[in-house]
């Protein structure tokens, strides 16, 4: 009876596997796909002959894109905006989350009331781009940070978490004379750091995809995001692979000087605007699933 439950029991994993493997395998291909088109001949790419392996491999996609001041340029705002902006969430946020926390703290139910209403009321898009204006933020690269600074949905995590941990940390530093904000950076931020990094993918995403902000209030060009880019392109990669052949491609062989596809631009354009996620989230994949589950044991 053992061997037989064992036999059954292995047939089973062998299944759960291959299931498992073949649905990996399925969200894992767009990203393969996309890969191999960007390093495939755009001319034998638009005949439709790019399955599992890329057709006569080449870079001149990424070097033609890169050699637009434009691609430069809004790479390192996006970047910037990610790197800055999740910095400045993450700690707003967890500051914010931290004086919730504490008893003590004057009109603290009435603060975290208007911050549960404010998951559910938005005032619309006319009241927030004359509220942007009003605070001088249009053609300005704050537009990109201050807005997103604090986070409901972090500071209900945030401090979920924090009552969480053991009050006792927080007394022994405050008896040995530690103030709030230094028990704040010393002793809560180290403890929460798993959470901290949850909410930390989270704002990097959203900061890394963000590109309305920049359609509707920047007008600077050297302003402008690499997501912005990307959807100005889906709408005119007709103009712009017209424009990439008139760049400056003396630097390449001329046995490599291709005809550069609408399709290519966009399947360039979506890999480098993607790649930066891919290498970063496993990095944080521990963390942000350890935050999650930590935060959410209480209600």
């Amino acid at each position: 009876m053992n061997l037989k439950m064992t036999w059954r029991l292995r047939l089973f994993h062998l299944f759960n596997y291959g299931i498992l493997s073949l649905f990996a395998l399925l969200c894992m291909y767009p990203f393969y796909y996309i890969f191999i088109y960007t390093i495939s001949s755009p001319d034998a790419a638009g005949r439709g002959k790019v399955t599992l392996l890329p057709i006569e491999p080449t870079l001149n996609n990424y070097i033609l894109m890169f050699q637009n001041d434009g691609i430069v340029s809004a790479f390192a705002v996006s970047l910037s905006r990610t790197v800055i902006g999740t910095l400045l969430s993450v700690f707003v946020s967890a500051l914010f989350a931290y004086v919730l926390s504490r008893k003590q703290t004057p009109l603290r139910s009435f603060m975290y009331r208007v911050t549960i209403a404010s998951m559910y009321l938005n005032a619309g898009l006319i009241p927030w781009f004359l509220v942007m204006k009003a605070y001088g933020l249009n053609n300005n690269f704050l537009l990109y940070v201050l807005p997103g600074a604090v986070s409901a949905y972090f500071v209900l995590l945030v401090k979920v978490y924090i009552e969480q941990l053991p009050s006792s940390l927080e007394e022994s530093a405050i008896i040995d004379g530690a103030g709030y904000f230094t028990v704040f950076i010393k002793i809560i931020i180290p403890l929460s750091m798993p959470v901290l990094a949850a909410i930390g993918v989270f704002a990097a995403v959203g900061q890394w995809n963000s590109w309305f902000d920049n359609m509707i209030l920047v007008d600077n060009q050297k302003l402008q995001t690499l997501q912005y880019l990307l959807w100005r392109v889906l709408n005119q990669s007709e103009a712009i692979a017209q424009a990439m052949q008139r760049l400056d491609t003396s630097n390449l062989n001329k046995m490599d000087q291709v005809v550069i596809t609408p399709m290519s631009i966009k399947m360039t354009i979506t890999m480098i605007v993607t790649l930066p996620i891919l290498l970063v989230y496993p990095f944080m994949q521990r963390f942000f699933v350890k935050g999650i589950m930590l935060g959410a044991v209480k209600g």
